[in-house]
């Protein structure tokens, strides 16, 4: 076996910046005992970065299938907008998909934070949900409070809309936020489950907390969902993470 004994070695033009390929299609590279390879960033064979390391021990970054937490996916910042679609990233590749949103805040007065899916990367959303629906809320004058279970929101092999923040009020300083869990939508075997938990400020000045949760009632792949008002316009950001 031939042997090369070398300090450093170089991309054929000297750039450090250009990829260096040790070996090809089926050969094996191996670092023998004892030796060490020393990276700052590890690539699989698709370019994806598996970790960053700033070259003191320190990991700057790590692919999210290696830390078994969520990995973020896609950003929407909704500004002034009707809905919040995401139609694409939800595919058999993770099968948990959260969904986090942040300062929802409507342009309408005592509106209904919604979502529905597609099976056709949304063309159209009004996939069958049946779901179950409750609440706790506090008003800001202690005047009242409750646990109660709300059969206006629940569905029942519906293609509504889910409500999961209701009467949400438009001042300024109002405003709600929550997460969305939808497990394994790529399933073509079983119906797809979720549940929302939820907190807002309501119209009528109370805290509103809120849990909802159901299934898709469909075999079918779920592959998109958006998320709007009851009526109008809002803003806010969500966040779909994957894992």
């Amino acid at each position: 076996m031939s042997r090369v004994y070398s300090d450093t070695v170089l991309p054929e033009d000297s750039a450090v910046s250009q990829d260096l390929t040790l070996g090809t299609t089926g050969d094996t590279v191996q670092v023998t005992s004892g030796a060490s390879l020393n990276v700052n960033t590890v690539k699989d064979a698709g370019g994806n970065t598996i970790f960053t390391s700033d070259g003191s021990g320190n990991l700057s970054s790590v692919n999210s299938g290696m830390t078994g937490k969520p990995g973020l996916i896609t950003t929407n910042t909704v500004t002034g907008g009707s809905a919040s679609a995401f139609t694409t990233g939800i595919d058999s590749t993770k099968k948990l998909y959260i969904f986090k949103f942040y300062q929802i805040n409507p342009a309408t007065d005592d509106v209904h934070f919604q979502f529905q899916f597609s099976s056709d990367s949304g063309s159209s959303y009004g996939m069958t949900i049946t779901s179950a629906f409750f609440r706790a809320y506090h008003y800001e004058n202690d005047s009242a409070s409750a646990v109660t279970y709300q059969t206006t929101y629940d569905l029942a092999q519906s293609t509504s809309y889910q409500s999961v923040m209701y009467g949400m009020g438009n001042d300024t300083i109002a405003g709600g936020a929550g997460e969305l869990h939808l497990f394994n939508p790529s399933s073509t075997t079983f119906v797809k489950q979720f549940y929302c938990t939820t907190n807002s400020k309501h119209s009528n000045d109370y805290s509103l907390n809120t849990y909802c949760g159901g299934y898709i009632n469909s075999t079918s792949a779920v592959n998109a969902i958006n998320f709007k008002m009851s009526s109008g316009n809002f803003d806010g950001v969500i966040k779909m993470y994957g894992m």
